[in-house]
């Protein structure tokens, strides 16, 4: 709590307190020091030290910190935290400087603030203490990029003017084996042939790299590896989690409608839009039918003990995934109460939520189609299955009467039988007795006119779902604020609305949507969310798609440009990149172009000594960061080595043979996964059907996400069980005799030949003699030692070679 300052020391201490203070304040800068950002230096600090106590939702002493007008306003006890200009007169210095752990802020049983962040609140304080809206929340900017001579590139003349201004000198280009299997591997996931390297290496075009780059664009290959960092950010999967963990019927669609829409280079707003009002667009199609798919994604408890808490749960999932995935906000965080940091209320929450409280569960126990499957087929073909249905309905309509003739005049044991479920083969054993000649041969004509239907049911071609949102719930109750988060406890109704930070209209609504039984609510939000004046989606995708070029992204909180995210190592051009994004038609494959043409992007990863002293982290991109394989890229690259990858596009999903020791782990062992054939098991590993509770053991080794929950990066480790995967696991011996096979087909008879293609194949480029010297050692010493065949030492050089880090790694 903050007391008026005279009112605790002695006018001796306080003479010795105000020189100290005066001493100290002989560092403050002199005016050409940079200027401290509030958003950017100050606000973090206060964030982390000091809204607990004086932020949106607790005040003490009745003193704020998080706004202008509170900090700067004189408390209920006299006192003035923050006095713009004057150092000496802000109690916040004063406080934060005491040294008497009963008057010192932060309270005693926590740790003072250190002497940097000190100094940059009274710098701060003495150049004004301007409080800036936070980086993110403020409008695009326009920006032009830095003039460097001899610099084409928009983003080198960004990275190279910070490196210049550092001065750091940058790593040289990366040589052409590296850049070939780095491009693929960024692009489509999977390694350049040893022929597609030579190719590219002895061609003299200097725009040899750039048609590259447009090659593998142009790769439908490209989508399949592109959509799974997007399936990571909806945390697709194709189960419904908990104990069961049933099967989401047709979510395999969803999967394909993101590949194709890489492929396509669908814009990202229409991207977006269709996810998240596709059934509720002006025009709606299959592919806009699956796109909404995304509402039904998240998590599903088919038997919760609180039915109400289980309902607003696979909401805020939602909300969870659009907020961070797609706007960088952690929204969720106002669920029970006003976001701690952000300048976001728990009604923002709620505003949110209310333009989502038509979407109806994912499913009820005992029917999980009606909310989430939609029939798609062609209308001519739907014609023809009603007209047999009602056909068949009526036929049945009038066996029943005529059944029931017959039931009348059995036992009262057998009437009741034909209540249940054994009425079928009761009628079938007993009905003929009771009913007369003429009515049973009139019975036996509806029985044989019944098969032929069905028959003609049988003949016409399947019917298509798909999953959606197939149905919502209109005039559902006002949305109401939440106490404590708790649906059981309503507060005040709220309207549909966006985050006030951004200072947006609330949005208006027609009395009808523009599809029946749609209110149109998602589809303003949808269309909020992807809009050029959005400050917050263009930036989150951009920096996404860096992400993944660069192993981080300009903002390293992909998930959170919120106050406790990670600040933008180069706002300028993060800006910048947004502008051009948008300006470009928000096109994915333009921005990929973009940041792969750069100098910044085709840096080797060669360390520079007096560089990397004086930024060790790489945090202005002056060299390559060596980046392992995903799990995903491990499992291509095994099978396209090895000579077996299938490269069929899209289709249902496949299913890896699982050890027995792996089904076990379920709680009813191997319920819920399939069997597939040799041929599609060796399909690449976007297609593996994403079971909840049973995620591929030769995935999960290698860091595949939780996908109960958004991811916005996956943990890259180095892990005993990863060796072990390697080394004993059952796929990767089963490759290696693959692999063998290949080799024994395509390098004849000597050894040394296999040696050589099978090191190539793995590290795609010409062996060392070392390295072939090395190999032939390994077959030699197994065979000689180990009295293992040809055959078998030949497999286990294989799994030696799929083994080498150079396979594993990026460089």
């Amino acid at each position: 709590m903050f007391l008026h300052r005279t009112s605790r020391l002695t006018p001796f201490a306080m003479m010795i307190c105000c020189l100290w203070i005066s001493l100290l304040d002989t560092s403050l800068p002199a005016a050409e020091t940079e200027k401290v950002d509030f958003s950017a230096d100050v606000r973090p600090i206060l964030a982390r030290r000091c809204y607990a106590c004086h932020g949106t939702t607790i005040q003490e002493a009745g003193l704020a910190l998080h706004n202008y007008e509170s900090a700067t306003e004189e408390t209920e006890s006299g006192i003035v935290a923050i006095v713009p200009g004057n150092v000496d007169e802000s109690e916040l210095v004063f406080r934060i400087e005491e040294t008497d752990p009963d008057l010192r802020m932060p309270p005693a049983e926590h740790e003072p603030l250190t002497a940097q962040e000190i100094q940059t609140i009274k710098t701060w304080i003495a150049q004004g203490g301007e409080y800036n809206q936070h980086w993110a929340f403020q409008p695009i900017p326009e920006i032009a990029p830095p003039a460097i001579a001899d610099v084409s590139n928009p983003i080198d003349r960004f990275i190279d003017s910070r490196l210049i201004k550092a001065g750091i000198e940058a790593a040289p280009q990366a040589d052409r084996d590296t850049l070939i299997r780095r491009l693929y591997y960024d692009l489509i996931g999977l390694p350049p042939s040893p022929e597609e390297v030579a190719a590219f290496v002895n061609n003299s075009d200097p725009d040899a790299y750039e048609k590259l780059v447009n090659e593998l664009l142009a790769s439908p290959h490209y989508g399949e590896r592109w959509a799974r960092h997007w399936l990571d950010v909806v945390r697709y999967a194709e189960t419904n989690s908990f104990e069961r963990d049933g099967t989401k019927p047709n979510a395999w669609k969803y999967r394909d409608y993101v590949i194709r829409s890489f492929n396509e280079d669908k814009p990202y707003d229409q991207f977006l839009i269709e996810q998240l009002a596709g059934d509720e667009l002006d025009e709606v199609t299959r592919e806009t039918l699956i796109a909404s798919g995304f509402y039904r994604l998240g998590i599903w408890d088919d038997e919760p003990a609180d039915p109400l808490l289980a309902r607003y749960d696979e909401l805020d999932s939602i909300i969870t995934t659009i907020s961070q995935g797609m706007l960088g906000l952690t929204v969720n965080c106002a669920r029970c109460h006003d976001h701690k940091i952000d300048p976001m209320p728990q009604t923002d929450y709620y505003r949110m939520l209310a333009f989502l409280d038509e979407l109806t569960p994912y499913g009820r126990r005992g029917d999980e189609k009606t909310f989430s499957q939609s029939d798609v087929s062609d209308p001519e073909l739907n014609a023809k299955y009603q007209s047999i249905e009602n056909q068949l309905r009526d036929l049945r309509q009038r066996m029943y009467e005529l059944e029931q003739t017959g039931v009348v005049k059995m036992s009262a044991e057998d009437q009741r039988a034909t209540e249940t479920g054994r009425r079928k083969k009761l009628l079938e054993r007993k009905l003929k007795k009771y009913l007369d000649p003429e009515p049973w041969v009139q019975y036996e004509g509806m029985k044989e006119e019944e098969r032929q239907l069905e028959e003609q049911m049988r003949q016409l071609p399947e019917r298509e779902t798909v999953m959606s949102v197939a149905k919502v719930e209109l005039n559902r109750a006002p949305t109401t604020v939440m106490l404590r988060g708790n649906p059981h406890v309503p507060g005040d109704v709220v309207e549909p609305g966006f985050p006030e930070l951004f200072g947006d209209a609330d949005p208006q609504f027609s009395e009808a949507g523009p599809q029946p039984d749609r209110s149109g609510k998602r589809k303003a939000f949808a269309e909020w969310v992807a809009s050029e004046k959005n400050r917050l989606t263009a930036r989150v995708m951009v920096n996404r798609i860096w992400q993944h070029h660069f192993g981080r992204g300009i903002v390293r909180t992909p998930n959170n440009f919120g106050l406790l995210g990670a600040p933008p190592t180069h706002p300028d051009l993060l800006n910048w990149l947004a502008q051009e994004f948008m300006d470009q038609g928000w096109s994915m494959k333009s921005m990929h172009r973009l940041i792969l043409m750069s100098n910044a992007y085709q840096r080797s990863s060669q360390s520079v000594d007096d560089s990397l002293d004086k930024d060790p982290n790489n945090d202005l991109f002056w060299r390559f960061d060596l980046r392992r394989l995903s799990a995903e890229e491990v499992r291509d690259s095994v099978l396209a080595v090895s000579g077996v990858l299938n490269e069929k596009l899209y289709g249902p999903s496949i299913y890896p043979d699982l050890s027995q020791e792996v089904l076990s782990t379920q709680s009813r062992p191997g319920e819920g996964w399939g069997k597939s054939s040799v041929v599609e098991r060796n399909r690449r590993s976007v297609y593996i059907f994403i079971k909840r509770s049973l995620i591929p053991p030769e995935l999960a080794s290698f860091d595949f996400p939780d996908a109960d929950v958004t991811c916005e990066a996956r943990f890259t480790t180095i892990q005993p069980s990863q060796a072990l995967a390697m080394i004993n696991g059952e796929f990767l011996n089963d490759q290696a005799k693959q692999f063998a096979e290949r080799l024994n087909k395509e390098a004849g008879d000597e050894v040394e030949s296999k040696v050589r293609l099978g090191l190539k194949l793995v590290t795609t480029r010409k062996p060392t003699e070392t390295d072939v010297s090395e190999g032939l050692q390994l077959i030699d010493t197994l065979q000689k030692e180990h009295g293992l065949s040809a055959e078998e030492s030949l497999k286990y050089f294989c799994l030696y070679a799929l083994n080498l880090n150079e396979f594993v790694f990026i460089d």
